[in-house]
């Protein structure tokens, strides 16, 4: 998490200092809505619950036509699920909480509505994990693992005390929004996850595991 934050930080300072060259420079940032959609190792749909996290990141857009922009962007980004179910009268309680650097690469549609901008986008997104939670909670006790970012899963690696997610994840992005006439700008994102997350095991199994969701963010453009 500190790493993570220490190179978001260093970005957004390099974009800062060159803001009097780059005139599409913007900054973003917002709350998602995110799932864990997928089977579980037998096959069976997921039933997991909403999870809310956040997001903050830099922009730059480059004209490519007549009201079309290219928009390469770099996020810091949590994600994840939650679930409950009730166990002998218990209600048990789990939470899995991942954290990402994503660069999404939208093409953005931004005709004049009043005195603004309409903001109609999409595009591809790639991200990397680089950290996250998993914690179980019953009404007695309270138990959190770390998560562990690889691709496969070995004999030895199951005694750990950890969960393991693949790092790399990749997926589409969907924009509705609008640019006040004050670079100020409101947006509605929608993200879906087209890689499975889940990492390979010994044992054969159907669990899968893709990040979808959706969010509302605030933004500025210089």
């Amino acid at each position: 998490m500190k790493t993570a934050k220490s190179i978001l930080t260093i970005v957004i300072l390099l974009f800062i200092a060159n803001t009097a060259l780059a005139q599409g420079f913007g900054v973003r940032a917002g709350v998602n809505l995110q799932n864990l959609n997928g089977k579980d190792f037998e096959g069976d749909k997921l039933e997991n619950d909403l999870s809310m996290g956040f997001n903050v990141g830099v922009n730059y857009e480059m004209l490519v036509g007549t009201d079309i922009y290219f928009q390469p962007g770099l996020l810091f980004s949590t994600k994840g699920a939650k679930s409950t179910e009730t166990v002998l009268a218990q209600e048990i309680e789990s939470k899995i909480a991942l954290s990402y650097i994503e660069m999404p690469l939208n093409i953005v549609f931004k005709p004049l509505l009043g005195t603004g901008h309409m903001l109609l986008g999409f595009g591809p997104y790639v991200g990397y994990g680089v950290g996250g939670k998993y914690t179980i909670d019953t009404p007695s006790t309270s138990t959190e693992w770390d998560v562990e970012f690889q691709n496969e899963v070995t004999d030895s690696d199951i005694d750990k005390d950890a969960f393991f997610i693949k790092p790399f994840d990749a997926g589409a992005n969907f924009i509705i929004g609008y640019e006040m006439a004050n670079m100020l700008s409101i947006q509605l994102n929608a993200q879906l996850g087209l890689i499975d997350i889940n990492p390979k095991y010994p044992v054969d199994d159907e669990a899968t595991l893709k990040n979808t969701g959706f969010g509302l963010s605030l933004g500025y453009r210089f």
